[in-house]
This record gives C-alpha cells, sequence and structure tokens, in this order.
C-alpha cells in the first residue's frame, strides 16, 4: 500500500510476520542450536545455556506448530525423539537469522553499551 509516494506498513505486513519469529527468547536460538543437524531435547537442553526444561519444550512446540521444526519419533522407541528443521526453517536459520546473528556478534559492544 502507498500513499503520499511512501510505503505504508499495517500491522499484516510482511516484516511483521518476520518478527514474529524472534518474539519468543528462546526459538531463535533453538533454530540456530538445530542448524547442524537433528538432535534430541536432552542434547538441545545441554547446549542452550540457561534454557530451562520448560521453555525450551514450549519453544519446540511453538517451532513445531509454525512447520519450522518437525519431531521425528524413534525407530525402536517411540519416547526416544530428534528434532530436527524443516525446509523452511533452514532457508530462515541458515538466511535472516544467521546473518541478523552475524550483525549482533559485529556490533555486540555497541549493543551492550546502548542496552
Amino acid at each position: 500500500m502507498r500513499e503520499n509516494g511512501c510505503e505504508t506498513f499495517v500491522s499484516e505486513c510482511h516484516v511483521r510476520a518476520g518478527v514474529e519469529l524472534l518474539r519468543h527468547t528462546w526459538d531463535p536460538v533453538v533454530l540456530l542450536a538445530l542448524r547442524p543437524g537433528p538432535l534430541r531435547r536432552n542434547v538441545l537442553l545441554g547446549r542452550i545455556a540457561g534454557v530451562s526444561d520448560k521453555a525450551l519444550t514450549e519453544s519446540l512446540r511453538r517451532l513445531t506448530a509454525r512447520e519450522l521444526v518437525r519431531r521425528r519419533s524413534g525407530e525402536a522407541r517411540r519416547d526416544v525423539a530428534s528434532y530436527e528443521l524443516t525446509e523452511l526453517g533452514r532457508s530462515f536459520a541458515n538466511g535472516p537469522l544467521a546473518r541478523l546473528a552475524g550483525w549482533s556478534s559485529e556490533h555486540q559492544a555497541q549493543l551492550v553499551e546502548t542496552g
């Protein structure tokens, strides 16, 4: 939508949809932790410093519901599941999220100063 030669942003804009993926503190961290490949929940819990069991479970549920992460049950035991990025999750984690992480790392000192 354009008004007076400027783009008008509405609540349903594409930027807002993308930013929604970053709204929950642990969701982007979980996505980045899954970039190397599938992991069991207890491995994720050990790899992500500071995340609680409850917060990780909620994050995995949200990311699964948004089809960014897939839960796979084990072959021999259904209670042994692993989590992996879907194609959509990989495109987000390896694209804009990786660039945001790089930018944050590059400007960390400035972000801490102004935080």
